[in-house]
């Protein structure tokens, strides 16, 4: 709401009205007098503020001698449409958003971007989200089919380093960069960005999810001709080692970037925009009735997005900043975390995934253990497909579509080992997990 413009009420306020008496004059004649007054408030309003999420683009690569490539100056993104700064003036041009395309990429390529915000009219907090949407193979050479050991899938993805930081302008054209907010392979940060990614407005990639830092708004995108943005910008990176190989010769990846803003007034930022749907449970530190020597308080936010390719669910441990966290192996050495997956929802559970540092995996810290009929055997690498992440205090499983029908129930049960609380994501928290059946899991679908 605006608070430009108050109403009180469509009810006319009556002041002073009072009868003071009657007087008469004649036989049988009276004549009535009131004194009255009448003040009146007209033509009240109630005005809605606005939210308008403009993101400025400033983005280059370098293919070395072959090709170089920056974005216009002055780019940006509202909406549909795509707009530059001509001279100090706005140009604008409807679109589908802003693409980065790159051909014939190489080993040793690489491209840089920042992304500024102008959230006008209201302070947002912020959210980046992305979906890689495409990892394609397209044939092989022979040279490559020489080198490549998975011939069905692409290897770009994995090959290429991507890191997305914090980062403020120097004035200069140039970025300070600040905290780390994901890296890893591209495969891993656009899995990271489908869970959705919460932003600080002071760039702290340690801030707490609820409540954190919102990013300040502005009253309007530009100001003599220069972007009026928050001081917080994100900035990525990516690059193709020189040390990848023939296996990505005419491999290909498409990804998508989006960035959301949400008013920060009567909101705790918690609600994750780029996902489908999310459970919240909080933590339990008297379960059997037993005495904790290290509790702590928080909730665990279990969400699920149905992607084009993956379905991937994220589990954020959002804890109460007493300083113990329930996935720190220095509070709690031998926390960890499975998620028993019914993946046809057919009343069984039929794999789980295991987030736990110290158990010495495969994929470590990350397991998988099929259903064998009734029992969970010793635990195995991820299966080809799947992939699993931990972005600070978030793990994150990427689950082939073809492995996860649209509807599924899943169980969660985050343990530290007995000294301090239980994270249980299934249907009824006062009961304790069943790894085999379903029927108290929670359900989600597309």
């Amino acid at each position: 709401m605006n608070d430009d413009t108050i109403g009180l009420s469509r009810r006319k306020m009556l002041v002073g009205l009072g009868a003071v008496g009657v007087a008469s004059a004649g036989a049988g004649l009276g004549t009535t007098a009131y004194f009255n007054d009448t003040e009146t408030f007209e033509n009240n309003t109630l005005t809605a503020g606005s939210l308008d999420l403009f993101v400025h683009v400033d983005y280059s690569e370098d293919q070395g001698s072959y090709a170089q490539y920056s974005t216009p100056s002055g780019s940006f993104i509202n909406g549909n449409v795509v707009g530059q700064l001509d001279d100090g003036e706005v140009v604008t041009q409807e679109g589908d958003g802003l693409s980065i395309q790159v051909s014939d990429l190489k080993p040793g390529d690489s491209g840089e971007g920042e992304f500024c915000f102008s959230i006008v009219d209201n302070p947002a907090y912020m959210w980046m989200c992305g979906e890689l949407t495409a990892n394609d193979e397209n044939g092989e050479t022979e040279p490559e089919s020489d080198d490549d050991e998975t011939p069905d899938t692409g290897d770009l993805a994995d090959a290429m380093e991507v890191t997305v930081s914090y980062c403020t302008p120097d004035g200069d054209g140039g970025n300070v960069i600040g905290d780390e907010i994901v890296s890893g392979s591209l495969a891993e940060v656009m899995l990271a960005l489908q869970a959705g990614v919460p932003l600080s407005g002071d760039g702290d990639a340690s801030a707490s999810l609820a409540d954190r830092p919102a990013f300040e708004g502005v009253t309007e995108p530009f100001v003599e001709g220069t972007p009026n943005i928050a001081e917080q910008c994100v900035c990525f990176t990516w690059e193709v080692p020189t040390s990848v190989g023939n296996e990505i010769q005419t491999d290909s990846v498409m990804f998508d970037f989006e960035f959301f803003a949400v008013q920060s007034r009567h909101n705790d930022g918690t609600h994750n925009p780029c996902v489908d749907e999310t459970v919240v449970t909080a933590y339990d530190n008297d379960w059997k009735g037993q005495t904790l020597g290290n509790p702590t308080d928080g909730n665990v936010y279990t969400s699920v997005s149905f992607g084009q390719n993956q379905t991937v669910l994220s589990f954020a441990f959002a804890d109460d900043g007493d300083g113990v966290d329930f996935l720190d192996t220095a509070d709690y050495s031998s926390t960890n975390f499975p998620v028993a997956v019914d993946a046809d929802a057919d009343g069984t559970h039929d794999w789980q995934l295991i987030w736990q540092p110290n158990a010495g995996f495969p994929d470590a810290p990350f397991g998988y253990q099929p259903n064998n009929g009734g029992s969970y055997g010793a635990a195995e690498p991820l299966p080809a497909g799947f992939s699993a992440a931990k972005v600070g205090n978030t793990i994150v499983f990427g689950i082939p579509n073809s492995d996860i029908n649209s509807t599924f129930r899943l169980l969660g049960y985050g343990s530290t080992g007995g000294e301090g609380p239980v994270a249980k994501v299934n249907d009824d928290p006062a009961v304790g997990p069943d790894f085999l059946d379903s029927s108290d899991a929670v359900e989600f679908s597309d």
